[in-house]
C-alpha cells in the first residue's frame, strides 16, 4: 500500500506545485444591494426600468487589474418598468425574446486602471444572440468593512441588438438610445 501511496502523493504534490496560481482574488456580488437599470425614451419621455435578476463572477485585483476578468449574466425575463402592461411585453419576442435568449451577458476582455478608483472595462455585450464590443467606465469605491461598490453607465442602441423588432423599430415611439446604469456591491474585492 505504501509503495502505491508515495508515488501517487509525489505526483499530486508535483502537479499542485506546477499549476499556475489563481491570477486574481475573487469578489462576490451582493445582488440584493446591487442594481442594473436602463433608461430609454417613449415618445420623447424618459422611462427608467431595471433588471431584477443578475449574477456576476468577478476576479481581479484593483491594484493589478490587467489580468482580471468580469462576467455578468442578466436574466432577460426580469426586465421591467414597474408598469404591468409593459412588463408583460418585455420578455416577448419583439423585445428580449426571453424564451429563446434567457440571458444577456457581458464578458470582459481587458481591464485598465485609470487611477483614483476609476477603470475601463472592455468586453463583449451579448443581447438576443447579438454581440458587440464596448468599453465601460467603472468607478470602484470602498463601502465599509469588506465591501466595495462599482458604479458606471454606458449607452447602447437597442436596434443594434434587435430589441424592439417589427413595428417597434420606429424610434419616434421608443428611442434607440438606451442608457444602462449599474451599481454593484461587492464583497472581498481587495484593497483599492
Amino acid at each position: 500500500m505504501t509503495r502505491l501511496f508515495l508515488p501517487l502523493l509525489t505526483a499530486l504534490l508535483l502537479a499542485a506545485a506546477t499549476m499556475p496560481a489563481a491570477a486574481d482574488p475573487a469578489a462576490k456580488l451582493i445582488a440584493d444591494k446591487s442594481q442594473i437599470a436602463f433608461v430609454t425614451k417613449q415618445m420623447g419621455v424618459p422611462m427608467e426600468g431595471a433588471f431584477k435578476k443578475f449574477d456576476a463572477q468577478i476576479a481581479f485585483d484593483p491594484k493589478k487589474p490587467e489580468g482580471g476578468t468580469v462576467a455578468l449574466q442578466i436574466d432577460a425575463a426580469s426586465a421591467g418598468f414597474g408598469v404591468p402592461m409593459s412588463d408583460a411585453e418585455l420578455p416577448k419576442a419583439p423585445w428580449f425574446d426571453a424564451a429563446k435568449f434567457p440571458q444577456a451577458s457581458f464578458q470582459s476582455s481587458a481591464i485598465k486602471a485609470l487611477g483614483d478608483g476609476k477603470f475601463e472595462m472592455a468586453g463583449k455585450l451579448t443581447i438576443k444572440g447579438t454581440s458587440k464590443y464596448l468599453t465601460v467606465p467603472v468607478t470602484i469605491a470602498p463601502a465599509g468593512g469588506n465591501y466595495a461598490v462599482a458604479t458606471g453607465y454606458f449607452t447602447i442602441q437597442r436596434l443594434d441588438y434587435k430589441v424592439g423588432d417589427g413595428e417597434w423599430t420606429d424610434t419616434s415611439v421608443v428611442g434607440n438610445d438606451v442608457q444602462v446604469r449599474f451599481k454593484l456591491t461587492l464583497a472581498g474585492l481587495g484593497p483599492l
